[in-house]
């Protein structure tokens, strides 16, 4: 079976069991718990998104629909991080997650968004450390709400639609290359994995200079 007929199958499989809408659910909670509960620092909500994308095209669901939701939750969860660094401030850090996290990570958080305030909102949902600390310390900063709203809707909107329609697109490309080229989809598919990787390492790279 090859990956496009699996994505279909599984597509299938989903809406013949009556199980996309609660997969859909589970999926846009992921992304909102990504700073609301700060999972993003253990698994990246770009994750559900893309998988969401993906299934968006073998028919799923609506693609419109699940980006629009994607939206919404991102910007929520956002939002509730916010009020976490707001009430509970520093003692976040003592707690026992704030100690799985590490000094070490909370400073660099800290410093990005020392330097880049409002930009550090926008631009750190480009990394999954900052997507789920940032809103938080926006919080503790003290941030106007309106501020940081500002900036997290345009993130969240701009990251969202990326994410989600790379996934559709990826989907919708995946059964062309798969008919010229067969076996050569997976080294692509794993080619495309790995320059992901790089480019968010040299991004977290940048951001400590």
């Amino acid at each position: 079976m090859s990956i496009s007929e699996w994505i279909h199958h599984t597509a299938d499989t989903l809406v013949s069991h009556n199980l996309q809408i609660p997969l859909f659910v589970l999926l846009i909670l992921f992304a909102f718990a990504e700073a609301a509960a700060f999972v993003g620092f253990i698994l990246p909500g770009e994750t559900s998104l893309l998988i969401g994308g993906v299934l968006a095209h073998a028919g799923a669901w609506n693609v419109w629909v699940f980006l629009v939701a994607a939206i919404i939750g991102a910007i929520a969860g956002d939002s509730v991080g916010y009020e976490v660094g707001k009430h509970f401030g520093p003692k976040i850090k003592e707690n026992t997650f704030g100690r799985l996290v590490g000094e070490k990570r909370w400073k660099f958080a800290q410093a990005i968004f020392d330097r880049y305030h409002g930009g550090a909102i926008f631009f750190g949902r480009a990394q999954a450390l900052l997507r789920a600390l940032v809103p938080a310390l926006a919080g503790m900063n003290k941030v106007p709400y309106r501020t940081f709203l500002k900036w997290n809707a345009a993130g969240g909107i701009v990251f969202s639609t990326t994410v989600v329609l790379l996934g559709y697109e990826f989907a919708n490309s995946i059964s062309t290359l798969e008919k010229y080229l067969r076996y050569w989809a997976i080294f692509f598919l794993s080619l495309v994995v790995v320059v992901v990787l790089v480019l968010k390492r040299k991004l977290e790279h940048l951001l400590e200079d």
